[in-house]
């Protein structure tokens, strides 16, 4: 998805943390110890609709109760809102495609506001929507693999945290 961005020569570098108390505690380790002008970042699901696009560090704080590490800004955090499967239902022609004939797409949520949606009703929604698929969701190693399928311009044209994802990283890269 990064190379489709532009980012092929620029590549930042990901690491799986775990869960979202390692991502925030392994984000603010290397936060601490990176050298001046070194861009450290940290992408995680929101798992909650965010209440200020650019407020990265409000919305953590009130839902995760994380402490903002000393000089970290919220172009630092970028936020999956609600979470990866919201970026997986914004590309419908690449669901369409990895599923195949057995997608329910009359089972998954509308486009319009789906940024809004809570993450157990958009992952369910594609649980259930692809139920009957021979290659059935599972959160894990599919996500991934169909995360790498989606096309930028879809997510760009329904989603603003994509949007705001891809312009931080354009600038920071």
């Amino acid at each position: 998805l990064l190379a489709k961005c532009g980012f092929s020569g620029r590549m930042p570098r990901l690491v799986a943390c775990g869960g979202r108390n390692d991502a925030y505690d392994d984000f603010a380790t290397e936060h601490n110890h990176a050298p001046a002008g070194v861009y450290v970042a940290m992408l995680v699901d929101s798992e909650d609709p965010v209440a200020d696009l650019d407020r990265t560090w409000d919305h953590l704080r009130l839902r995760d109760h994380w402490a903002r590490p000393d000089g970290a800004d919220d172009e630092q955090v970028l936020l999956m809102t609600t979470c990866m499967e919201t970026w997986i239902l914004a590309d419908r022609k690449a669901i369409r495609t990895f599923f195949g004939a057995n997608l329910q797409v009359n089972a998954l949520p509308p486009l319009q506001e789906i940024e809004e949606r809570t993450r157990h009703a958009v992952q369910e929604a594609l649980v259930h929507a692809t139920r009957t698929c021979k290659n059935s969701y599972k959160k894990g190693k599919r996500s991934f693999e169909i995360l790498g399928r989606v096309s930028p311009e879809a997510l760009e044209e329904r989603l603003s945290h994509f949007q705001r994802f891809k312009t931080i990283l354009a600038q920071k890269l």
